[in-house]
């Protein structure tokens, strides 16, 4: 049996809650902050070591650090985890319109100042 992406929304809060862990309890975004550079560079190690145990290990804990993240947010009522999700799609749908619409690249280059374009002009459009 393999767990799925609600198992893990659910394991996140119990952790939190208050049968849950102390630990899990107490940590603040702020609290979080040093952790997810921390795991972040344990992923740059793997990669460098090309250990993919390692690596598929430590994008977990990247992953744990953005659900602790997202259910905080969910607790103060600011966002969830899906919107994570939903805001992550329509980026990636957005910048991606030589995928999913009608422009055409020719090259990785075309693509990226496609991308970069993009930001730029979200960028510019945020109040």
């Amino acid at each position: 049996m393999m767990y799925s992406f609600q198992d893990l929304t659910d394991i996140i809060a119990k952790l939190r809650s208050e049968e849950g862990c102390p630990w899990d309890r107490e940590q603040t975004f702020e609290s979080l902050k040093k952790c997810l550079a921390d795991e972040a560079q344990e992923v740059y190690d793997a990669v460098d070591n090309q250990d993919m145990d390692n690596l598929c290990e430590e994008l977990g804990d990247v992953l744990l650090q953005i659900m602790l993240n997202s259910q905080i947010a969910r607790e103060k009522g600011a966002f969830t985890i899906d919107d994570v999700i939903d805001g992550l799609c329509r980026k990636m749908i957005r910048r991606h319109p030589h995928v999913f619409g009608g422009v055409k690249v020719n090259s990785v280059e075309e693509g990226l100042a496609l991308w970069n374009a993009i930001k730029a002009q979200e960028k510019a459009e945020r109040p």
